[in-house]
């Protein structure tokens, strides 16, 4: 199948965990972003401290599964996100149309910053070989571009007054928090969690 052939020569366990990863924090974060925060006085989508694991969470499978396969797995587990993202939504007591919304905003930032990881991330990660630079910067550029086109797309003219009035508001400070949360909370974790993993991948490979 289209699957095996993806996967060969790919440990299953870990291909098959970091797709449920991926479909448990895009649906996390899709059901929590409706809800608004005020930090200094600023709005800001709960979601912003969710995000940034998923610009974290595909720079990972990608390292560990190689580029080919690693965006396969990432695409695979991408769909199912998005149903499970509507439906928990729906089953949150939000409109038809909310939902439909916010899934949709969810595929758009999700196209967007895919064509970015192919285009542009790839040559950080291979312009710059010190492990954060590629996810730092990656963090960064994606982070403000999806989260314009997600909150457009989900809210601007919605059902949902406050966000469809101040979408881009919200936009502008879920971006600036959740860089602020990138660079100084979930890239320091991340180092330790690839120096962990790469050390486990080494040490469990045979020596030839």
């Amino acid at each position: 199948s289209m699957l095996d052939r993806l996967l060969a020569g790919v440990e299953r366990s870990l291909a098959y965990k970091l797709m449920l990863a991926h479909i448990i924090i895009i649906a996390i974060s899709n059901y929590i972003v409706q809800f608004k925060i005020d930090v200094f006085g600023h709005p800001l989508a709960i979601a912003a401290f969710t995000f940034p694991l998923v610009v974290v969470l595909t720079d990972l499978t990608v390292r560990m599964l190689g580029k080919q396969t690693g965006r396969a797995v990432i695409s695979l587990a991408f769909i199912p996100a998005i149903i499970v993202s509507m439906a928990v939504v729906k089953l949150g007591g939000a409109p038809d149309s909310v939902a439909f919304r916010i899934g949709l905003g969810s595929g758009m930032a999700y196209f967007v910053s895919n064509l970015l990881d192919v285009y542009v991330f790839q040559y950080f990660r291979e312009k710059y070989t010190t492990w954060w630079i590629a996810p730092a910067l990656a963090s960064i550029v994606s982070t403000f571009l999806d989260t314009y086109v997600f909150f457009f797309t989900a809210f601007a003219g919605g059902e949902n007054e406050f966000m469809a009035a101040n979408w881009h508001i919200v936009a502008t400070n879920n971006s600036i928090s959740k860089i602020i949360v990138s660079l100084l909370v979930i890239l320091p974790s991340y180092g330790i969690l690839l120096n962990y993993l790469q050390k486990k991948v080494n040490h469990e490979q045979p020596v030839s």
